[in-house]
């Protein structure tokens, strides 16, 4: 009976023992194609920057690191998927702040674990975020906004791409009398279309997104939610500048299903860290797309994310929005 027991742990044993990365599998890593899935559709700035990175990782370690989209629910469809993989280094994914702290206080159920379901790998980049408003409203400061706002209650309205930006707009109301009328944000090309026509005529997105315009000056720049103002835009003054500051910030990181070996998570930050601190890949896909490259260690990332956990709780409950 004894021996039977014997051999039945001992085979348990070695199957566990096949089944987890050893020493040299993760030495060698990666030995075939790495899938990264995008949780924003093909085209947006996060899978653009993705495809970037991917190319130079390939060059960097060897295999392919083929980029898969899964957009949709709020990013969680994505995110999910990548929670459900298998922590074996071979599924990574790139994600925002908003399936990793934000969802869970706006969703009854994700569908994962935001807390205990992610390895995290890097904190790629936050986001610049600018206020603009339209040209044809003839304002140049934040100042004049809020007082034109205040000649012409309940005409001129607003959207934002995130959260915070909102609650932002809305204690600035709170704050000042301020009379702009928020509308639901439907993605990055409409929302600059309803700039330029005038309907939604004050906005508050990626920077990026509205290059071509500010340059044009159909659309003009107010402030910038960095901390330092931009170098695309160094005329838009930050935040702080004008006696303000948000809540939160926009950003990527880039993460693994829980359990994933710590070697192998240190072996693809070290990776993209060098990638990212190369001069030409710094410039063309960070500053030119307007993004502010990071790329911290896993155990940054982490407590980064559990205080922007912390942050968004209280965001979300100063934004008055209900768990749908």
């Amino acid at each position: 009976m004894i021996e039977d027991i014997t051999v039945r742990l001992s085979a348990l044993l070695l199957a566990a023992l096949a089944m987890s990365p050893t020493p040299a599998a993760t030495q060698d890593y990666p030995t075939r194609p790495v899938r990264v899935i995008a949780t924003s559709s093909a085209g947006g700035t996060s899978d653009i920057f993705m495809r970037a990175l991917a190319d130079e990782l390939h060059k960097s370690l060897g295999q392919p690191f083929i980029v898969e989209n899964r957009p949709g629910g709020a990013f969680n469809i994505g995110a999910r998927a990548c929670a459900e993989a298998a922590p074996d280094g071979y599924t990574l994914c790139i994600i925002p702040g908003e399936p990793l702290v934000f969802n869970q206080f706006l969703f009854k159920s994700l569908g994962f674990d935001p807390e205990n379901g992610f390895e995290p790998v890097t904190q790629l980049f936050f986001i610049t975020q600018a206020l603009v408003v339209s040209a044809a409203l003839d304002v140049k400061t934040l100042p004049e906004l809020i007082a034109l706002s205040k000649a012409k209650p309940g005409t001129l309205s607003y959207s934002t791409a995130a959260v915070p930006l909102g609650v932002f707009i809305e204690r600035l109301k709170n704050e000042t009398g301020a009379d702009l009328v928020r509308v639901p944000f439907r993605g990055g090309g409409e929302a600059v279309t309803a700039l330029l026509n005038g309907s939604v005529p004050v906005g508050f997105y990626g920077i990026a997104n509205m290059r071509p315009q500010l340059e044009s000056g159909a659309i003009v720049g107010l402030l910038v939610d960095s901390d330092q103002r931009s170098p695309l835009f160094p005329g838009i003054p930050t935040l702080a500048e004008s006696g303000q500051k948000i809540l939160a910030r926009s950003y990527f990181g880039l993460l693994a299903p829980a359990k994933t070996p710590k070697p192998i998570v240190a072996r693809l930050q070290e990776a993209v860290a060098r990638i990212a601190a190369e001069p030409g890949f710094r410039n063309r896909n960070f500053v030119e797309r307007g993004l502010e490259p990071v790329a911290s260690t896993p155990d940054d990332f982490a407590r980064f994310i559990k205080a922007d956990r912390a942050a968004s709780e209280q965001i979300v409950k100063e934004s008055g929005l209900q768990p749908q």
